[in-house]
């Protein structure tokens, strides 16, 4: 049922009542008045219109809509797509009609679409419910969700004579209701969706999408739009300066096995050879050319994708002797040479899929001077392909037919060798995911209360949280006068450090809140009096043996809006916001993640396996502590010292947003 049904041909109305015009079942229109449109009954009023109706489409102006979705509760339709605009997007007017339309929803039981979108299409009903023009999307494996209702007419358009399209679109809008985690499931077990991709400007609750897509059948490819880094600026921790939004989603995709593209063309270019293609079993690509220079690019483009050229074996080169040019290249590239004839390539694609050394092949076909691309294209396709294979068409007008022909075949072509190196980058990435294995629990027995307030702890609370947890941390005193400050350090063992209580004072190595190495009691005196001297806040100072270690790292937790509580590893010090040498993951860790966070960063890769152990248990433990309390909004560790038997926590800092809780 449509409602806002209009015979004016330049209304949006109209648009959509011409593409429901292609629904197999029953189609009812409620206009203004009573009449007949495209041979079907207008009504007046959606009471009208004869029942079953399991789908209302609402193009009403914005105030109406409330009680349009009245009228559709009423009548016990709880499936509505609100393409009406004029909603949140607009301001505080619009926001609170947006409202309206939530609270009628619950009463009524409805689930909604939108406001402020373009619809849904089901090339496989078929159903259009949007008012693009012309209508009919190419039919396909590719579903597509997007925040954008111009980027699925964009996408539609663009697919078309690309031998590629699509099973189902959606346009999500504002997402009042129904949200891309809320259809996700449902579109990845459409049985005719192979990949599913999504357009995504942000996600609403993180854990739930990660958690969707965990469990999707199919692989999923989203670009993600929106990059920020103003969120950085208000973090006062080292943790929390560089873990922005994006850090989070790249965490939370990995996690969820979710790909990345940068922009929407490359997202559509992976998922042609995810649709069409078989797994990679392996990394190693064998490359196929006419050309020298197109196979050097080739190979470079396959290492920066993450894959490797292939070594190909000997019977593999005394085979392609057997047909080649004596003076072509029989290592990986294979250059056949400018000569090369449709048997050629043939021989030569059949020669490296039968090599146990090869996972997929690229095929480059620059405009043969003596040959017709169609023809080579014709056969490419002729080859039975047990593993990727991808062309890389190399031209325009000259190679034009032979991409029909390999669209038509559904071998997956590409422009340049980059992008199909690409493309076979996300292939074996998808062909290698397996679901995250959780870290074996390091918990101890022992109760681990809590601090009470809010706000940054004093490092001596912070350590005595790290502690609590079960990570070790160096004897730390606390002291507010010079005398307590000597004591202390008589107590714990010159050389001492000597650090300032400051409030919200988080760098205190930056602000010149640290002495190291004071070696008697005139030192630590008159240490304490020069941190009086440039601290006036001052509330005392904490004393501590000096620790030493092989290596410092920093580990830290920060909470993600969207996602939840990040756990960060890397080279630690007063530097590391200039190092950068961090990676991040989802808390609690996965075996999956620590894996990452280890192999990524330089810190992680000179650890010797008894520090890594020592280490990725601190790191367990902390993701631990955020992921059961999330009153913990930000715990930083800098540094972590590795020592020959272990790791020992040496500063701490640690931010608390709400009440106390214990971990169990």
């Amino acid at each position: 049922m449509l409602v806002g049904a209009t015979s004016e041909p330049g209304k949006l109305g109209y648009g959509i009542v011409e593409n429901l015009a292609g629904f197999p079942g029953a189609v009812h229109f409620v206009g203004r008045e009573a009449g007949v449109l495209l041979g079907r009954p207008v009504y007046a009023r959606v009471e009208s219109v004869p029942d079953p109706v399991d789908l209302a489409v609402l193009l009403v102006p914005a105030a109406l809509v409330p009680d349009s979705l009245e009228a559709c509760g009423r009548r016990g339709i709880r499936a509505v797509v609100i393409a009406s605009g004029g909603f949140r997007e607009t301001g505080d007017n619009g926001a609170a009609l947006e409202a309206a339309c939530l609270r009628v929803a619950a009463r009524h039981e409805i689930r909604f679409l939108g406001p402020n979108c373009i619809g849904i299409i089901d090339t496989h009903v078929p159903l259009d419910t949007t008012f693009l023009r012309p209508s009919g999307a190419p039919e396909g494996p590719i579903a597509f969700l997007s925040h954008s209702g111009a980027l699925v007419a964009a996408v539609i358009d663009w697919s078309r004579g690309r031998g590629f399209g699509f099973s189902r679109l959606v346009s999500l809008g504002n997402q009042a209701d129904l949200t891309e985690t809320d259809l996700l499931p449902a579109v990845a077990a459409d049985p005719f969706t192979r990949v599913v991709t999504m357009y995504l400007e942000g996600i609403g609750d993180g854990r739930r999408f990660v958690a969707a897509a965990e469990r999707a059948g199919c692989p999923i490819i989203v670009h993600k739009a929106g990059r920020s880094t103003a969120g950085r600026h208000a973090a006062k921790s080292h943790t929390g300066a560089l873990a922005g939004d994006e850090v989070a989603f790249d965490a939370a995709f990995r996690r969820a096995g979710v790909l990345r593209a940068s922009s929407t063309e490359e997202m559509l270019d992976w998922a042609r050879t995810l649709a069409w293609a078989p797994p990679m079993r392996g990394r190693t690509v064998a490359v196929v050319t006419n050309a020298g220079g197109p196979g050097v690019v080739a190979a470079d483009a396959v290492e920066r994708h993450g894959l490797a050229l292939a070594d190909l074996a000997d019977r593999t080169a005394a085979g392609l002797r057997e047909f080649l040019p004596s003076v072509a290249g029989f290592e990986n590239p294979v250059d056949m040479l400018a000569s090369a004839s449709p048997v050629d390539y043939s021989r030569a694609v059949e020669a490296v899929l039968r090599d146990d050394n090869v996972d997929a092949v690229m095929v480059i076909v620059a405009p043969p001077p003596r040959y017709v691309a169609k023809d080579v294209a014709d056969a490419i396709v002729a080859v039975d392909r047990t593993k990727p294979v991808v062309v890389v068409t190399m031209g325009g007008p000259a190679v034009a037919e032979a991409r029909e022909v390999l669209r038509s075949a559904h071998v997956p072509d590409y422009g340049f060798p980059f992008e199909a190196a690409g493309a076979l980058g996300a292939l074996y990435r998808r062909s290698t995911f397996a679901p995250h294995t959780p870290c074996a629990s390091v918990r101890d027995p022992a109760v681990v209360v809590m601090p009470t307030g809010t706000g940054w702890l004093e490092q001596s609370a912070a350590l005595k949280l790290v502690d609590g947890i079960g990570i070790p941390s160096v004897p730390t005193l606390a002291a507010i006068t010079a005398e307590e400050a000597v004591r202390a350090a008589g107590s714990l063992g010159y050389p001492v450090a000597v650090k300032a209580e400051v409030p919200d004072l988080v760098h205190k190595s930056r602000a010149g809140g640290v002495l190291l190495g004071l070696d008697d009691s005139a030192e630590v005196e008159r240490g304490f009096h020069t941190l009086s001297e440039r601290h006036s806040d001052l509330r005392g100072v904490v004393v501590q043996p000096m620790a030493h270690g092989d290596v410092e790292i920093v580990v830290g937790v920060v909470r993600d809006e969207q996602f939840g509580p990040l756990v960060m590893f890397g080279t630690g010090g007063v530097d590391v916001e200039r190092e950068r040498d961090v990676a991040f993951a989802l808390a609690p860790v996965t075996c999956e993640d620590m894996e990452y966070l280890l192999a990524t960063t330089f810190a992680g890769r000179e650890l010797s396996e008894t520090a890594a152990a020592a280490v990725s248990e601190a790191i367990v433990r902390l993701g631990m502590l955020a992921a059961e309390h999330p009153e913990v909004a930000e715990v930083e560790i800098n540094p972590l010292v590795v020592q020959p038997h272990g790791v020992l926590a040496v500063d701490a800092r640690a931010r608390i947003d709400s009440g106390p809780g214990s971990i169990a």
